[in-house]
């Protein structure tokens, strides 16, 4: 697709409350992007070597680690920057990218909203596969700058965000700075470098919000979000065809689907269940209106993963410089899922097994806190374009995330059990 909307499938009213929304979003991501600046590191401190490089930047040894870090040792390897590099995707993206030969470079700032801790340990293991990640924030544009100095990067993955929908009741803010003001501070550094990167970013499947046509196609509408995270995953997606449209950036969005798996996110479903189940804590289970099941198309890491590197090796090359378009540059939109969604009832069930545990249950109503009560992807597009093709059933890709999670839970004083390869 080349210089064109991502969907045909726009609101017929151009003045409708969900354009209000939008708007105002953008324009309080561009006070913030332009008066608040990044705020405080909150990463916890540690007293490790690999963290004194990641944060230390700027001095020789830091951009030895950055330069070496950077170069392929396939002499076809791409130089790829992933921001959001310890994260649960991020680390996955950057291990796959670093063994098959590519330079890696990683940025993320070790926020709080989960265990930091988990994340130190992701980069731990990220350093042991030769990939060094920055300590910083992508707000932070002299640090984006400098890197883009150093490294004549080929693409970028942006993974960088702030995550999770009910968590926006909370914290609104922390979206609109990262997933939107974010966004654009990178977009800003790729535009006006040359030559110009191209651009992977993850977008969610939240972006569907109160869509009932299933499964989710990417000519569905998009316009009515059911939380403040998808509103700011849909302000991305504009934002993205504004760079391409100016600048010619080429972009390439994923829309993931319910991802989960070994060294994953704590605050989802999966992980929070199997803690609680076995500590013997009750778990709830959400059920929609009629008391209907819900349901999400869960994706195995590997499976997204898979994902990530055929939209980077099918990605061309953006057609501007210095911040100025010589011509359409290549935009895309892709659902990554398994398409084949699953009750979270039969979820438990299947943590039961694994754990061999009896879980204590209580079945209560879907509360109004921006989740959905279905996901469920079209992925024949990804099929075709970039050859995506998941592989991994909930069951099996679940005895993987329990296998691990013993492993890395059964001994928190250690550091042998908690740094086992991936």
């Amino acid at each position: 697709m080349v210089d064109k909307p991502m969907s045909n499938h726009r609101s017929r009213f151009p003045f409708s409350i969900n354009k209000l929304i939008f708007w105002s979003l953008i324009s309080l991501a561009v006070i913030l992007f332009f008066f608040v600046g990044s705020p405080p590191s909150t990463a916890t401190t540690t007293t490790s070597s690999s963290h004194s490089r990641r944060s230390l930047r700027g001095g020789p040894q830091w951009q030895t680690s950055v330069i070496r870090s950077s170069t392929p040792s396939n002499p076809k390897g791409l130089r790829v920057l992933v921001t959001g590099a310890a994260g649960f995707v991020g680390s996955h993206v950057s291990v796959a990218l670093k063994r098959r030969g590519d330079g890696v470079v990683g940025v993320d700032n070790f926020n709080r909203y989960y265990d930091p801790s988990l994340k130190r340990s992701r980069a731990d293991l990220l350093t042991r596969e030769g990939v060094f990640v920055v300590e910083g924030d992508i707000n932070d544009s002299s640090l984006l700058k400098s890197l883009f100095k150093l490294v004549k990067f080929t693409h970028v993955m942006h993974l960088a965000a702030q995550a999770g929908v009910r968590y926006a009741m909370k914290n609104p803010s922390s979206y609109i700075h990262s997933n939107i003001a974010g966004f654009v501070n990178l977009l800003e550094t790729c535009k006006s470098v040359n030559p110009q990167p191209a651009i992977v970013w993850a977008s969610s499947s939240s972006v569907y919000g109160l869509n009932s046509k299933v499964p989710f196609s990417e000519k569905d509408r998009t316009d009515q979000p059911a939380s403040l995270y998808a509103a700011t995953k849909k302000a991305g997606e504009e934002i993205a065809h504004t760079y391409n449209h100016i600048y010619g950036l080429s972009m390439t969005g994923l829309r993931f689907f319910t991802v989960y798996g070994p060294w994953g996110r704590p605050d989802m479903a999966y992980f929070f269940f199997t803690r609680d189940i076995l500590k013997g804590k009750q778990i709830q289970i959400f059920e929609g209106a009629e008391h209907r099941s819900v349901a999400r198309d869960f994706t195995y890491i590997d499976d997204i993963v898979k994902g990530c590197l055929g939209a980077l090796d099918t990605a061309e090359k953006s057609t501007g410089s210095g911040g100025k378009k010589s011509g359409p540059a290549q935009l895309r939109i892709f659902n990554l899922g398994n398409t084949a969604p699953v009750p979270v009832g039969k979820l438990v069930s299947i943590l039961e097994k694994l754990l061999k545990v009896h879980a204590k249950k209580k079945v209560v109503a879907m509360p109004r806190n921006g989740d959905v009560p279905f996901t469920h992807a079209d992925i024949s597009l990804a099929k075709k374009e970039i050859g995506y093709k998941p592989g991994t059933d909930l069951e099996k890709g679940l005895n993987k995330f329990v296998t691990w999670y013993l492993a890395y839970y059964s001994n928190e004083s250690g550091k042998k059990d908690r740094l086992s390869s991936w």
